[in-house]
């Protein structure tokens, strides 16, 4: 089992939510208002009158072997939405309950 971190502009959550749909994820956890900077490029998103967007970001667990498929697919909605800003990390799942 593996965890998905999934950090992005909150122009993307319809997109991103109907994305884990039509993948058949039902599982996550959502947090609105994530601020935050790029470590590459892209603006940062403080929320604030002189950087005014905010992020969301959301947790997921999925089975290994969904891993990848779902990572493509994340990729694709970053890349049509290229100013937006959308990251994804995995993370090893041991245990829960």
């Amino acid at each position: 089992m593996k965890a998905i971190f999934v950090p992005y502009n909150q122009a993307l959550k319809e997109r991103l939510i109907d994305l884990l749909d039509r993948m058949s994820i039902r599982g996550f956890t959502l947090w609105d208002e994530v601020q935050g900077r790029g470590s590459r490029t892209g603006e940062p998103h403080y929320g604030s009158h002189a950087w005014p967007t905010l992020n969301s970001a959301l947790l997921t667990l999925v089975p290994d072997d969904r891993v990848d498929a779902l990572l493509a697919q994340l990729q694709t909605l970053d890349e049509e939405n290229e100013m937006q800003g959308l990251h994804a990390f995995v993370w090893e799942v041991e245990k829960g309950i």
